[in-house]
């Protein structure tokens, strides 16, 4: 990919076929219900080279496109995941991209990122792992099986370039740069493992940039003017970095313009 080099890959519209394939291509997008979640089910779903996208979440929001197929799915619930992953074996069997579209940042008044070491709490720190780290490796556990072995695969997940322990000048919100950055860890793990066994697959970490969704919303005052993305517009660009990777780039960490971003 040329985003190996620092350059945005070749302009794709969202609509446009995921040609690098090579193949019809069954999809997979856990966190359906969540902003970017949802714009990848729906870019998806307007894609000719896609044939079907399972749309998982907690609560699956309804899609009227016959070509999607809602279903539930709890990152922290390692039995859900697991009898999502059987119920999509049963009904397509081979899949050829799985996108883990989740996170958490704050919850409302139940915690916020922390600003300081001095609010750091055990339980907030364990909930940001579950979802922001654990959640997505218990995923990988049980869909990567299902993955063509035979031509391209992509396994993905939203990371966040505060998760870079090098890109670090700030400092606080220390539950969220700390599990985003053991998340960039594990994929880069899984992309080491995998390479042994499944030469066609890619493991990406994605950095979708700051879009306007319930998990930016109470930061978007600093926002720089121009900078704030739609959903629709982000899963666009991701999706062409998508398209543009090669084995050559799993265990990396992609920003959505396709720039090499640090661990």
């Amino acid at each position: 990919m040329n985003a190996a080099s620092g350059q945005s890959p070749n302009v794709l519209d969202g609509h446009e076929p995921l040609t690098s394939f090579g193949r019809p291509v069954h999809a997979v997008v856990v966190g359906a219900s969540g902003g970017i979640g949802k714009a990848f089910v729906e870019a998806l779903a307007q894609n000719q080279s896609v044939v079907r996208v399972h749309a998982l979440s907690r609560t699956p929001p309804k899609f009227s496109d016959p070509k999607i197929l809602s279903g539930v799915i709890d990152l922290e619930d390692e039995h859900a995941i697991a009898a999502a992953a059987d119920g999509i074996a049963e009904h397509s069997g081979t899949i050829n991209l799985i996108i883990v579209a989740t996170g958490i940042l704050h919850d409302g008044a139940a915690f916020q990122p922390e600003k300081s070491w001095r609010a750091l709490s055990a339980d907030q720190l364990e909930r940001a792992f579950k979802i922001n780290t654990i959640g997505p490796l218990l995923v990988a556990r049980h869909f990567l099986p299902l993955l063509d072995r035979d031509a391209k695969s992509v396994f993905t997940v939203l990371s966040a370039r505060v998760g870079s322990i090098e890109d670090n000048r700030l400092g606080g919100w220390y539950g969220y740069r700390a599990s985003k950055a053991a998340l960039n860890m594990s994929v880069r793990n899984l992309s080491v493992e995998l390479g042994r066994t499944h030469p066609h697959t890619i493991c990406l970490s994605l950095h979708p940039g700051t879009v306007d969704t319930g998990l930016s919303k109470p930061f978007q005052r600093g926002v720089k003017e121009g900078q704030l993305q739609s959903p629709a517009s982000c899963t666009t660009s991701l999706i062409r970095v998508i398209d543009a990777a090669t084995p050559d780039d799993t265990g990396e960490f992609f920003a959505y313009d396709g720039t090499r971003l640090p661990f």
